[in-house]
């Protein structure tokens, strides 16, 4: 019996409101739609667990064996410019990405390394704005949380 190389899955598809979206967000910054961006977009809204370039990387390979650490690169720094997808810096880790658009905050779980989405009130954005000086505006806030998320043990407690 020969050896068989194995079984190569289809790129992923986006579903059609997010190949609007990143069409439109594309069109609007001067950037034209191609199957890697598409194919990068559609991992980072597959499994939205804030991966790195790597993870981002090694996930896209698994269906489009042939793109390359350096598109990979090229189509998350597109997609941040466009404002798709948001580049999170925890402390001297490398960057993440997170395709939720909302206004909410981050948990770094610094025990397994997870970085989890926290929603907060509007309300709550909004004083935070009030504490800026005079004739200041804040276009974005970003707000994160650091520490350990409940062991087994310790949620049993």
């Amino acid at each position: 019996m020969a050896n068989r190389a194995p079984a190569r899955l289809p790129p992923m598809k986006l579903a059609s409101p997010a190949k609007r979206a990143l069409g439109d967000a594309l069109t609007k910054a001067g950037q034209r739609s191609t199957r890697q961006r598409e194919h990068v977009f559609a991992v980072l809204l597959d499994k939205r667990d804030h991966p790195t370039a790597d993870e981002v990387y090694a996930r896209a390979r698994s269906t489009m064996p042939a793109i390359s650490l350096a598109t990979v690169y090229n189509c998350l720094e597109t997609l941040v410019t466009c404002g798709l997808v948001r580049q999170v810096n925890i402390d001297r880790e490398p960057s993440r990405y997170c395709p939720n658009l909302r206004e909410h905050a981050h948990f770094h779980d610094q025990r397994s390394g997870r970085v989890l989405d926290i929603d907060v009130p509007s309300t709550f954005l909004a004083n935070l704005k009030r504490l800026l000086p005079a004739g200041f505006e804040a276009e974005h806030i970003e707000v994160s949380f650091h520490g350990k998320a409940p062991t087994a043990k310790t949620q049993k407690a």
